[in-house]
């Protein structure tokens, strides 16, 4: 779950006059061409996005529970460099995103391979829980997400699944996202091609009429190799400002 850096894809902006506001009496659900489809849709991951950056949350796990940084550091780029890898790489994370194993085995798993800044073994029961403590949400994506909704925009949510419902405040979702896709409820994870056109399926749109924000770089190369117009998140204004471009609406 550690992020990965790097600049955001830059697709053909929306010509200007092109653009609508949103509460505006024409709107209707946008009709911005990439190429020869109309973009129509919005899908997004949910933490490093529509939450705090993942790092954030991670390192103050780390100081909350004094956990020593580099064993931390040295099983993660392990079973994260698999979980991104070839199809035959496997890890403790593939199973858990596709819920093939509980929460409490992968903390099992977790907690052996760490421990506490003064040689300590770290308690396995809850790790989850308090891993995920200091995730904050990030309200500029929320109310992007309202506006998009409201403004007859198709928005889905497609999130790999760590843990403890990973803070997910469903009782929102009505309010921001058409349809909801978590990866431990469909046995399939990004950045598996099957969940992106799974995702996009549901919303009765075809790839190319879909942007797709992520966090991570190797989920944002397969849902483009798949059609979608993608956009890697670093913050809200920025993303924000794509949407609106790729769209042709102003948010």
């Amino acid at each position: 779950m550690v992020a990965p850096g790097g600049d955001p894809r830059t697709p053909a902006n929306a010509p200007a006059a092109s653009r609508r506001s949103i509460g505006s009496d024409d709107l209707g659900p946008p009709r911005n061409t990439i190429g020869t489809v109309d973009l129509r849709g919005v899908i997004t991951d949910w933490g490093g996005v529509m939450t705090n950056p993942i790092a954030e949350t991670v390192n103050a796990w780390l100081k909350a529970d004094g956990i020593d940084r580099d064993s931390y550091v040295t099983v993660m780029r392990q079973w994260v460099s698999q979980a991104y890898g070839g199809e035959d790489s496997e890890s403790p994370i593939h199973a858990l995103e596709r819920g093939e194993s509980s929460h409490a085995e992968f903390e099992a798993a977790l907690a052996s391979q760490l421990r506490l800044i003064g040689g300590g073994p770290v308690p396995g029961d809850g790790l989850l829980t308090r891993m995920w403590a200091g995730s904050q949400r990030d309200q500029e994506m929320l109310d992007l997400f309202r506006r998009l909704k409201a403004a007859g925009v198709p928005t889905g949510l497609l999130s790999n699944s760590w843990g403890s419902d990973y803070g997910y405040p469903r009782e929102l979702f009505p309010e921001m996202f058409n349809v909801v896709v978590i990866s431990a409820e469909v046995g399939m994870r990004k950045p598996e091609p099957r969940i992106f056109l799974h995702v996009a399926g549901l919303l009765g749109l075809e790839p190319a009429e879909c942007v797709f924000i992520d966090d991570i770089q190797q989920n944002i190369t397969a849902a483009e190799e798949l059609g979608f117009t993608p956009i890697l998140h670093t913050d809200a204004a920025t993303t924000a400002s794509r949407v609106s471009e790729l769209l042709g609406i102003d948010l």
